[in-house]
């Protein structure tokens, strides 16, 4: 089993940034991927940006060039830093990760607002 626990979400003006990090109880290494997901405001639950064992990234079209998601094997954290941020990112952010086999675990997720 793997536990995960996010942190560094919160209240930031339009046009900040942010970095919200995921902790995991296992070497992020050992994983076959991690990854963020976020549900904004009545809407379902969406991939926001993954990252997999050999370092290759996916990342949502509507954060393409305003994120970067990146390991920290020796910390055990998997990091997802966000700029220039919108109300539409809004949300509640979730980390995932992916055992190789094919078990999926998620954090308790954490909340980031955009708003002035």
């Amino acid at each position: 089993q793997v536990q995960l626990r996010e942190s560094g979400g919160g209240l930031v003006q339009p046009g900040g940034s942010l970095r919200l990090s995921c902790a995991a109880s296992r070497s992020v290494g050992s994983m076959y991927s991690m990854g963020w997901y976020r549900r904004a405001p009545g809407k379902e639950r969406e991939l926001v940006a993954t990252i997999a064992n050999d370092g290759r990234t996916n990342y949502a079209e509507s954060v393409k060039g305003r994120c970067t998601l990146s390991g920290d094997g020796a910390k055990n954290t998997v990091d997802l830093r966000m700029n220039s941020l919108q109300p539409e990112d809004t949300g509640v952010y979730y980390c995932k990760s992916v055992t190789w086999s094919g078990e999926n675990y998620w954090g308790q997720g954490i909340q980031v607002t955009v708003s002035s």
